[in-house]
């Protein structure tokens, strides 16, 4: 119970991170396309105060799935429309992917200064920098599941143009009850296992 506790703890600035550079990401990316929304709505920041989502803070805590407040925008000022909603789709990911990156540098010079030195402060720090990297490639690959509400369901969309078809219309209507029934078949496992496995490879782990 003990250890269970101190993991989660070390799991938070990763969870934090995660979701508050994730919506960041949306609103600056609609923000730049000549959205005023987000600004207007002070999401263009990068204070979690501003993103995190209690529950949805909470559920990625204690169950592994989460979600930050939703950016709301207004596709009516962007250019090129179909372009533009792409970008903002994918900007969340990407983030995160950027995230991961950067911070598997520093985790993999942690895990060679505790392996030579066994000090607990510098295993704690590896694994506070390590589940960051960890909870950003699980946030990325969750999110590019093509199912609504997630920015998957949008990148498809945009990609094929999904949105001529009426059937779209009612799968979006009814995605998040869609996304909590192959949570629950644990269907999304098989794809975030796999997704997140090779790309903490990629990135040395």
């Amino acid at each position: 119970m003990v250890e269970t506790i101190i993991t989660k703890l070390l799991t938070l600035p990763g969870i934090i991170l995660g979701l508050s550079l994730h919506e960041f990401a949306h609103a600056w990316m609609s923000d730049r396309l000549g959205d005023p929304t987000p600004r207007r709505q002070g999401r263009l920041t990068v204070n979690p105060l501003a993103h995190i989502d209690p529950l949805g803070f909470v559920a990625l805590l204690l169950v592994g799935f989460g979600w930050g407040k939703p950016v709301m925008i207004d596709a009516g000022y962007y250019k090129n429309r179909r372009r533009d909603e792409f970008l903002v789709a994918i900007a969340g990911v990407t983030m995160n992917l950027i995230v991961a990156v950067i911070l598997s540098f520093p985790a993999k010079a942690l895990m060679n200064m505790y392996y030579s030195s066994g000090s607990a402060l510098v295993e704690n720090i590896f694994y506070i920098v390590y589940y960051a990297v960890s909870i950003n490639v699980c946030l990325m690959v969750f999110n590019l599941i093509p199912c609504p509400p997630l920015d998957g369901w949008n990148i498809v969309t945009q990609i094929f143009r999904l949105d001529r078809y009426r059937w779209w219309y009612k799968v979006y209507q009814y995605g998040q009850w869609i996304l909590i029934l192959l949570i629950v078949a644990n269907i999304t496992d098989l794809i975030l296992m796999p997704g997140v496995t090779a790309i903490m490879h990629l990135l040395g782990f």
